[in-house]
């Protein structure tokens, strides 16, 4: 089908009106969607929603008309979570769903990606299949006239409907009552809904980042900045803290102590209660290159191994779909619980985590207090170019040198962003210092070759 170009591991993503998130991108993508989505003969439903950007507006307004043009039908959804527009792609029967968001990036970036009608991200080869829509020419053919064009319409009740769905995820036995639960919204698309979802279970609820001015989306709040969530428990003597990024498909949380908890430790809590119940398929749990090594070893006590994947909650998803497993995700928060979801969720999964605290009568840091993670340096590296990795033969001449050292008691890991101009080193070890070492030494390098 040919290598993608625009889409990267979480669809396309850039600086908002500059290429590739251009207006004129925007339209030629709706317009390929409703073209490979639809059937010919019959009025698609394409649905759309977004996050709190400023330019969410813009391409909002462009990738619908893209969409009509070719004769589908648009369903607008509003600010809402990523995971939210993947459940009502399925539950509205649209033949695919449209996210306009670039996560935790910055409010100047903005994004685009898409569900196909089974609430899934798209494998590879059909993200490469609509790059060569937008790009072949062949897209004018089938532009419609007359009655033919779509019609565009606001489901007022999208927000509502995203909530019962979150709601009933948990279990119908337990409540909030008597919770005292902070929850940081990132000044994103979850700022209505998250702490409606914990008010009506019976918590009491503290809010940060639920003022969004279009501009200060990440700004300082949510997942990326869980210290301002983890302050706040400590003030409030809450029970547990819930930071989500922009889009609301990762969370972090943090303990009873203001302890600020990583997306490893959930992950692992979560496998370790639902391998002890019996629901852990094939005592199972699926990670990316990223998660700590010291994962591995306090779960092989339970007898759960961890699987790890490229770095991208869609490989995760992948992974767990061919294996039939259930519970996976990122160290960097995003969680994917198979039984309720079809991708990551921060509000499912924080639901799910506090539904463990209840089951068991135990706060979230007794919970995580005996995994102790090995140390982990992490550099990010603007570039702006990309060449191969493996072609700088003084990187990994380096590396290899690196990795004699630590002799099996670490790891390095030097990629690119698939998402952002940036090479990440990664640099695990027992030996915080010569860690620390070893990492300037990686980025130093990429520096000079990737300029």
């Amino acid at each position: 089908m040919g290598k993608r170009r625009l889409f990267g591991t979480d669809g396309i993503r850039g600086k908002a009106n500059v290429y590739p998130m251009t207006i004129d991108t925007a339209v030629r993508l709706g317009q390929a969607v409703a073209l490979k989505f639809t059937h010919p003969e019959r009025h698609g439903r394409i649905l759309i929603g977004k996050d709190t950007r400023l330019s969410c507006y813009m391409f909002e307004n462009a990738i619908a008309a893209g969409v009509m043009s070719m004769g589908a039908d648009v369903l607008l959804v509003g600010p809402l979570p990523t995971p939210g527009i993947a459940h009502l792609t399925t539950s509205m029967r649209a033949d695919a769903g449209i996210v306009i968001s670039a996560s935790h990036n910055p409010f100047d970036d903005n994004g685009i990606k898409i569900f196909g009608s089974d609430g899934f991200k798209l494998p590879d080869d059909v993200e490469a299949e609509i790059e060569r829509l937008m790009q072949d020419g062949s897209l004018e053919q089938h532009y419609v006239t007359g009655r033919n064009l779509g019609r565009s319409r606001r489901i007022e009740d999208a927000q509502g409907r995203y909530l019962t769905f979150c709601k009933h995820t948990f279990p119908n036995d337990l409540t909030l009552d008597g919770m005292r639960v902070v929850v940081d919204c990132a000044n994103g698309a979850a700022y209505r809904i998250a702490p409606l979802i914990f008010q009506e279970l019976g918590a009491e609820v503290f809010t940060l980042g639920v003022q969004p001015n279009g501009l200060n989306i990440n700004d300082g709040v949510g997942a990326l900045y869980p210290e301002r969530m983890a302050e706040a428990v400590r003030t409030y003597r809450a029970d547990i803290g819930i930071a989500l990024d922009g889009d609301a498909d990762r969370v972090i949380f943090a303990d009873e102590h203001g302890n600020v908890v990583d997306g490893d430790a959930i992950l692992g809590l979560a496998a370790r209660f639902l391998k002890g119940e019996g629901r852990l398929s094939q005592d199972t749990l699926v990670a990316t290159v990223m998660s700590n090594m010291a994962l591995d070893g306090w779960l092989a006590n339970d007898g759960i191994r961890v699987l790890r994947t490229a770095v991208g909650d869609r490989y995760v998803l992948d992974r767990m779909l061919s294996g039939g497993y259930n519970v996976g995700g990122e160290q960097s928060g995003h969680i994917i619980f198979r039984d309720h979801t079809t991708t990551g969720d921060g509000i499912v999964a924080a639901l799910q985590i506090i539904a463990i605290m209840l089951r068991t009568g135990k706060s979230l840091g007794e919970l995580t207090s005996s995994y102790t993670p090995y140390p982990q340096i992490k550099i990010n590296v603007p570039v702006a170019a990309k060449p191969p990795l493996e072609e700088i033969e003084p990187l990994q001449e380096a590396i290899r040198t690196f990795e004699n050292e630590l002799a099996g008691e670490g790891r390095i890991l030097v990629r690119y962003s698939g998402t952002e101009p940036k090479a990440r080193v990664l640099v695990e070890c027992r030996d915080e210092i010569k860690g620390h070492e070893m990492a300037s030494q990686l980025a130093d390098m990429l520096k000079v070759h990737c300029i």
